[in-house]
Formats: C-alpha cells, sequence, structure tokens
C-alpha cells in the first residue's frame, strides 16, 4: 500500500480531526502500537484518547510542565484529565526537553545555548515537528514508550493538531539515535 503524505495549508486547529483520521488509519493500515499526542488544556487529548479508546494502542497525552504560563499553575483541565485518563490513555506533564533550563539561562545571560540550537534546527520542518520530537522523548525518558519503537506522534501549532510523524523512538539521553522515519502530515504555512 502505498504511504500518502498530507499538506495543510495553514497550521492550526483547523486540522486536528484530519489528523486524527491520519493516525487511525497508519494505526489500520500499518500496526503502530503507540501514539503520543500534545495537548494544552485537553481539548486535543480528550479527541484523541476517546476516538482510539478502543484500539488495542497505547496512547500518551503529553501536556505543558508545571508552571509553564505561571507559577504553580497547570493549563490541562481536570475535566480533561479525567476523561483522558478514563478513556485509558497515559498523560505525561515535565519538563520539555528544549525549553524550561536552558530557556531561563538565555533570557537571563543572552547566550547561544545548544538544546535552543537544537530547537530551532528542528522548528524548521515546523513547531509540531520540534514538538512531536521533544514528546517522543519525554514519554520514553519516563518509561511510558519503549525505545527502538516506531511511535506515531501528534503536535500543532498553538492549538490543536496539524502535524503527524512516524518517529523511531530513543531517550533525551540516546538523542542521536531518534529518527525522524515519516511525516504524514504537516503544515505548508
Amino acid at each position: 500500500m502505498q504511504k500518502t503524505v498530507t499538506y495543510f495549508e495553514k497550521p492550526g486547529p483547523d486540522n486536528t480531526r484530519q489528523c486524527l483520521e491520519i493516525v487511525k488509519d497508519n494505526i489500520y493500515n500499518y500496526g503502530y502500537k503507540h501514539v503520543i499526542v500534545a495537548t494544552t488544556t485537553g481539548d486535543t487529548g480528550v479527541l484523541f484518547a476517546e476516538a482510539l479508546s478502543a484500539r488495542e494502542v497505547n496512547l500518551v497525552v503529553v501536556t505543558h510542565s508545571y508552571g509553564f504560563k505561571g507559577p504553580n499553575s497547570t493549563e490541562l483541565t481536570m475535566e480533561a484529565r479525567e476523561r483522558i485518563l478514563a478513556a485509558g490513555a497515559s498523560i505525561y506533564t515535565g519538563t520539555m526537553i528544549t525549553h524550561s533550563l536552558e530557556t531561563a539561562l538565555a533570557a537571563k545571560f543572552s547566550g547561544v545555548y545548544p538544546t535552543l540550537l537544537v530547537a530551532q534546527s528542528l522548528r524548521r520542518f515546523g513547531e509540531g515537528s520540534k514538538v512531536c520530537c521533544e514528546m517522543v522523548m519525554m514519554a520514553a525518558d519516563a518509561g511510558l514508550v519503549p525505545e527502538g519503537e516506531e511511535i506515531l506522534a501528534v503536535a500543532g501549532t498553538g492549538r490543536g493538531a496539524d502535524t503527524v510523524t512516524v518517529i523511531r523512538s530513543a531517550a533525551s539521553k540516546r538523542f542521536f539515535d531518534l529518527k525522524v522515519l515519516e511525516i504524514p502530515a504537516k503544515p505548508r504555512g
């Protein structure tokens, strides 16, 4: 079966449902067992968790870290958290690999730091592609997905989903073993 690539004209949440369909097709046609999805307030996480709950797939929903928008706060709503967990998915909330500590150092000391260079390099493929790579390493670091497996990872630009990737997983300590194998969907804009 010939694999197809979907290019969205514009990034953003209008592409979320089509990304879900692409993930479902890839699970059905190619037998992927692990899916990782980014969510902020929980809308995308709930959509994917409930839509994939009947499938035999390990779904990991990745949120922003606590304190991302401000001290002692999370953007994921309690209702969304409960619905995601009730649908059988796992939730990962923790430090983003290319963000936290070096972002603080760069703001304070005006420097260029290795993980910020990695983040900017990955963004050349789109914001969602960068986030997909980060999430796969974060989930592998937490033991939520095995290393060396092909993972479907879904993220977006701002809210919703507009990018679907197939990534061979690696823990962040083995960053150079991480491989982006396919990009079934991404925005052109």
